[in-house]
């Protein structure tokens, strides 16, 4: 019999670090992070376009400032959607969302 409880978390595992603790996997993971943000970029600026040119085709000429709100809201919800994303990818990938369960 163990004098371990039956919820306790495993110990830490010992050796070579594992996930971002590792320099060359968190390397490539933050790459890879960057990666999508990048066709995120993209994809914003084409909702931002298409935003703009079909209310422009709407209600005529838009306004400076109608333009700076558009890509803001879309540009900043498409964006923001990218990012949240991005980063779960990234924890899931990396391990992290493992790694809880071996908290102390």
């Amino acid at each position: 019999m163990t004098d371990r409880q039956p919820n306790a978390p495993a110990d830490p595992p010992t050796g070579p670090p594992t996930g971002l603790d590792d320099p060359h996997y968190a390397a490539f993971a933050w790459a890879r992070f960057r990666g999508i943000m990048a066709w995120m970029v993209l994809a914003a600026a084409i909702c931002v376009a298409a935003v703009i040119a079909a209310m422009a085709h709407l209600q005529g000429p838009l306004h400076l400032v109608t333009m700076l709100a558009v890509i803001g809201g879309v540009g900043g919800s498409v964006m923001m959607a990218g990012l949240l994303m991005g980063l779960a990818f990234l924890s899931s990938g990396s391990g992290h969302d493992e790694d809880v369960t071996r908290i102390d």
